[in-house]
């Protein structure tokens, strides 16, 4: 077995590209770019090339150094054949990414989901080592989750089990990127909350994240973060709204499943400590007592290098 893969975590603002030692998951190099779905899946696929071979010359390694490509797209998967069902927060459908990608690199290539990927980094060397019932949940573009059961993922008869942003929170609700209406991601996410502060800063709202948003510019999750330190009203008005809704739907999640850990990884979680404690606290309060007794959470171990470590491991899934 070659020592090195390459993991690529294809996300709805940015695509991270590392070299993993396959030994020990250790990050060796990484690239980073941003995504820009508005330019097309041709160009999201031109900029993982470009990521490749610049991750490549990075590190002066040669192909046939390489064991495979792994890459975790935040969509529905068809793993056997490497291909982007639906990927709504990417814009892309029907993308043959194994394909598309062996064209240009004769090694093998998977493909799973973002939060299938970040599960399996997690569960190898994360928060979740040791575990072999737990729920990955990860909070950023949208919310996407994984089921771990008798150390294996729940991939179900689709291969689209743990779609917790899709479960409907309000019948007559918000609609989501999905095109669906009243799915929890309309409410959890970072983008939701984004489109909160967005709409009520046109109303004439006060806040003082408009001190660090540029003309044009997307709300981060380390602007929240900024805002919620200094006590702004509106920003934690609409924080404790999105946490309202994700303790919600964890709730759910440990009343029906019963794992024993939760593990919140993204990048809201990671930024904004008030939603993670909040949401915490208030998902034990809304479970039923047995299971809440005993659940456990942690915050994701391994940052924003979870997808790229689990992506370089799919090869040993089979897919």
């Amino acid at each position: 077995m070659k020592k090195y893969s390459i993991g690529i975590d294809l996300g709805g603002t940015k695509i991270l590209i590392a070299l993993i030692d396959r030994e020990n998951g250790t990050v060796i190099e990484h690239v980073k770019k941003k995504t820009k779905k508005e330019k097309g899946p041709e160009n999201i696929i031109k900029k993982m090339v470009c990521g490749i071979e610049e991750l490549l010359l990075l590190t002066s390694k040669q192909l046939d150094e390489i064991s495979s490509i792994g890459v975790g797209a935040a969509g529905q998967i068809d793993r056997k054949n490497g291909i982007i069902i639906a990927a709504p927060n990417l814009d892309c459908y029907d993308l043959n990414i194994k394909k598309l990608l062996n064209e240009k690199f004769d090694i093998p290539v998977f493909v799973g989901n973002d939060v299938e990927i970040a599960t399996i980094g997690e569960q190898k060397f994360g928060a979740g080592k040791g575990y072999n019932d737990f729920v990955c949940v990860f909070v950023g573009t949208g919310v996407g989750s994984a089921i771990v059961k008798d150390g294996k993922i729940i991939l179900g008869a689709t291969g689209t089990a743990g779609e917790i942003g899709h479960i409907i929170v309000d019948l007559n609700g918000r609609q989501c990127a999905c095109g669906a209406h009243g799915c929890l991601e309309a409410y959890a996410s970072r983008s939701a909350i984004e489109r909160r502060i967005e709409g009520a800063l046109k109303k004439g709202r006060n806040s003082c994240i408009l001190d660090y948003l540029e003309p044009g510019k997307s709300i981060t999750s380390s602007m929240i973060q900024k805002s919620i330190e200094r006590e702004d009203e509106l920003v934690l008005q609409c924080v404790t709204e999105a946490s309202e809704y994700l303790s919600g739907g964890l709730a759910s999640i440990i009343n029906f499943i019963n794992p024993e850990l939760i593990i919140l990884g993204g990048g809201l979680i990671e930024a904004v400590d008030y939603f993670y404690q909040k949401t915490i606290k208030k998902a034990r309060a809304k479970s039923l007592p047995v299971p809440a007794s005993k659940i456990q959470f942690k915050k994701a171990a391994l940052g924003d290098y979870s997808g790229v470590t689990g992506a370089a491991f799919l090869e040993d899934r089979g897919f």
